[in-house]
Order: C-alpha cells, then structure tokens, then sequence
C-alpha cells in the first residue's frame, strides 16, 4: 500500500511524500512506529525507494520524499534549489509527517541532505545511513563534465525502450550495459506529444548540484551526532579509503560495503542493500 502526502517546503513549495505502509496486523512491537525518511538523489524521484520502503513498512513508518524539482513535486524555475532550500524541506516534511526522531536513509545528494539535517537538526534524527555520497569537494572540472554530459542525451526518446537502451548500454559515460541504470532513468521519464523526456529539469539539476559539489563537507559530517552507517559498493562513486575515513570522522560512524550494484545499489541490488544496513537498523529502529 502506498498513499501520496503532500507536504509544504520551507518556502511554500508543494512536495509529494509517498508513505509505504503495511496491514496494521504486519507491524511487530507496541507503541510509537519507529520514522524512516528516504531521501533519493539527483535526478531520482520517491518510487526509487519502493523496493525498500516496502520491505521496512512491516516494523516502521516508511516515507519517501520526492525533493524539489524531482518528481511530483513542484519544480518552479524561480525557486531556490541550494543546500539550505533541500536541508529545510526534508526538515520540514519530518515535522509536518511527525516522524521525529527519525532515521534518515538518503542516497548520494539525498544523503547529503540528511548529514546536514542530522548536523542542523539533532533534536529530529535518531539514526542516518549513508548510499554512496562523498564527503570530499568534486570541483569545477566534474561540474562541466555533467553539463557536457546533459547535452549528449538523445532526447526526446521514442519510447521507453530507447530509454533503457540508452542509459543501459549507449551512454557514452558506461564501462559495461548497466540493465538496472536503464530502468532507474526509465522512471524519471514522462511522455509528451513528441516523445519521452525527464520529469525533472536539466538545468534546474545542474543548478542544484552546483551548490554542493565544489565544497567539502567534512565539517557538517563531523557534527552529526547519532549512529550513522556509511555504506558503499565496490564499483560505486564513493572509494574504500574516504568511506572508511568518513566513518572515523562520524562520532558514532560504522561501515558496510556491498560487492556489486554500483552507484545504484540500493536500485539495482535490493536484497545485497538490505543485507548490508539491517544489522544497523535492528539495533537503531528496535521499537
């Protein structure tokens, strides 16, 4: 069962949530359901999250947030797409959904956004994973690389085919076909008269990752207080090294790598991803 909410951002924008909830008789445990906030990435959308969402639902209160831009939420060219703007919506969608304290599941920029809300907002966070987002400044030369990369896309697609085909195995950015990556940007696409292109705005991507990716963000991971698991894969974005120095810089910090699914991890490998962060949220969401 899932059921759209719409919540208010800080500045007014309407968001789509999507609770993932179970038959009351599923859920284990007496009192309060422990809160699970699910933040996608850039250029992701809530329905990336289902397959864990679902599998949380029995034992938790499993919300996904399609953020500003992405998804059924408003995407206002004139609107704010910063740091401040993503950190306050997720903030505000907590206290409006009253999922305080709550576990924060974010992946890449998603997580991002929930190590800054959990340095900001202790009092909301109880525990955070983190999917395979670097804490390290990505600079300008990575910037101009997705700006050239936005404008080698072959849209608008024919069909959803030619979507999966071409984010699966013609991108010129894939080392190998990537089945799983055609399906993820297969959900991010919307017809139209002439064809299929992505729900969300390119430039309004590139606007938003502008805002983070030429600085570090050690100094807010340092002030996340509650238990945080880093995890990353093999084959991901995020290196061995700079995990495992994340989690010594994390106060609270553990680690959990999975052997394959890539940067989409959680997407492409559901049952490896969950096998991975289980053992951490059985000893942080025990209701």
């Amino acid at each position: 069962m899932v059921q759209r909410i719409d919540v208010t951002g800080f500045d007014g924008l309407r968001l789509a949530a999507w609770e993932f909830a179970a038959q009351p008789e599923e859920r284990t445990g007496a009192g309060r359901t422990p809160g699970v906030l699910l933040l996608h990435g850039l250029m992701g959308r809530a329905s990336h999250w289902a397959s864990t969402a679902r599998w949380l639902a029995g034992r938790h209160r499993a919300v996904a947030l399609d953020q500003r831009g992405h998804g059924r939420s408003d995407k206002p060219p004139e609107a704010p797409y910063t740091r401040e703007a993503y950190v306050s919506d997720a903030e505000a969608a907590i206290e409006q959904l009253g999922l305080a304290p709550v576990t924060l599941v974010g992946h890449a920029m998603g997580a991002l956004t929930a190590w800054q809300l959990a340095a900001k907002r202790p009092d909301l966070v109880g525990a955070l994973i983190i999917c395979d987002m670097r804490a390290s400044a990505l600079g300008a030369a990575s910037q101009r690389e997705w700006d050239d990369w936005f404008g080698t896309w072959p849209v608008p697609f024919a069909s959803l085919a030619d979507v999966r085909k071409w984010f699966g195995e013609d991108d010129p950015w894939l080392e190998r076909p990537n089945p799983g990556r055609g399906e993820f940007f297969a959900e991010v696409m919307t017809e139209r008269a002439d064809g299929w292109w992505p729900v969300f705005s390119r430039s309004q991507m590139l606007t938003s990752r502008a805002t983070w990716v030429h600085d570090a963000h050690w100094e807010e991971l340092a002030q996340v207080r509650c238990p945080t698991l880093v995890v990353r894969c093999l084959d991901g974005e995020l290196g061995r090294a700079e995990a495992q120095e994340m989690v010594r810089v994390l106060p609270r910090g553990q680690y959990a790598e999975v052997d394959d699914g890539g940067h989409l991890v959680h997407y492409a490998q559901p049952d490896a991803w969950r096998a991975a962060i289980e053992p951490f949220l059985d000893g942080a969401l025990t209701p």
